[in-house]
């Protein structure tokens, strides 16, 4: 006889859905069924490419017409750093010998570069990119004054700088790398699940959510702008904590022992929700924030993290909502697999995050 054979039915609180279907079948086996699939697919990526999700970052700083000051930053995995390197089209010599640190599991290189042709019109590419899983972001400051960021990927591992600068380039880009961050940011994702899997409600799930996003955008926002300093490594394992605390606080809930994060799960999205913005400012200021633009660039990176959030909450609630028609016999006991699935990913984080500290 299985373990969990003697598992008796309990309540599966998802906001909108009832938790009867109209035959009378319970809804809890296809909706914890359907939950486990996104924990699922939020593991399989993460272990793969954990080491592989910074962004490499180019900044070129313009002294005088086709003279350049170089700083070029990319991740490292262990002692070795991804074999990635700038390509100009226009004619560059190096000025100055390149200096080569290690800051923060990074590497950073700088030096001098000219060539005499100007910036404008040349097409910058990134040699390597597209062998890997990360992707590279590139800031112009011109000797005018002027600006131009670019976000290149695998997969289009090259752009032209434009002649005619916009000054909605940084807003756009600022947005995007929001967006792609929070997306491929699985601890963030896998919180934001736990949470919507323990609220029961409209009403509950829009005041949790509202919390977490308040939370983490005053964090996010006071770290970035140097008003507080909280070292990176503690902060990401103290994240994966608040992941499994939730998981453990659905598996609770799911025996009848409702516990804070069930009766109110706007305060735990709130407390958690201000670690979670350091961890989105420790990305942030893996590509830094354009002088002279801050706060457009933070604004609209912020933005961009709503954006993808909402955009992820809309797709949970998709597939919830699609399942509510699919009517297949599954043990009793598949209301388990999500937190359980949930908190065993959570617990891999920490314990590697531990041991990179």
């Amino acid at each position: 006889m299985s373990v969990l054979s003697g598992i008796s039915p309990r309540t599966l609180h998802i906001p909108y859905l009832p938790t009867q279907i109209s035959n009378g079948e319970s809804l809890i086996p296809y909706l914890a069924f359907q939950a486990s699939l996104f924990a699922i697919f939020c593991l399989a990526p993460l272990m793969v490419f954990a080491h592989e999700v910074r962004p490499a970052y180019l900044e070129l700083r313009e002294s005088q017409s086709g003279e350049m000051t170089v700083l070029w930053k990319t991740p490292m995995r262990g002692e070795r750093r991804l074999a990635l390197q700038p390509e100009f089209s226009g004619q560059t010599e190096n000025l100055t010998p390149i200096t080569t640190r290690e800051i923060g599991g990074a590497a950073v290189q700088t030096w001098r570069m000219g060539g005499g042709e100007p910036l404008q019109g040349q097409t910058i590419r990134i040699a390597g990119l597209e062998g890997t899983m990360t992707d590279a972001l590139v800031r112009v400051e011109f000797a005018d004054g002027r600006m131009w960021v670019k976000r290149l990927t695998p997969t289009e591992p090259s752009a032209q700088i434009p002649i005619d600068l916009s000054g909605w380039n940084v807003a756009r880009e600022y947005l995007t790398f929001g967006v792609e961050h929070i997306l491929i940011g699985m601890d963030h994702l896998l919180f934001v699940l736990a949470l919507l899997l323990i609220s029961s409600g409209l009403w509950q799930l829009v005041k949790t959510v509202t919390a977490f996003t308040l939370a983490h955008s005053i964090t996010l926002g006071l770290a970035t702008l140097g008003v507080i300093h909280v070292p990176a490594a503690p902060v990401e394992v103290v994240i994966a904590l608040s992941i499994v605390f939730v998981a453990a606080e659905i598996l609770h809930s799911r025996r009848g022992r409702e516990g804070i994060t069930a009766r109110a799960p706007w305060v735990v999205a709130l407390t958690f929700g201000l670690l979670h913005g350091l961890g989105f400012a420790g990305a942030l200021s893996e590509v830094g924030l354009p002088q002279g633009h801050i706060p457009v660039a933070l604004l609209f990176f912020n933005l961009g993290v709503e954006a993808g959030q909402l955009l992820f909450i809309a797709a949970v609630m998709g597939v919830m909502a699609a399942f509510r028609h699919v009517h297949i016999q599954l043990p009793q006991w598949t209301e388990y697999i999500p937190p359980y699935t949930i908190g065993s990913v959570a617990m891999f984080w920490v314990f590697q995050r531990l041991s990179a500290l």
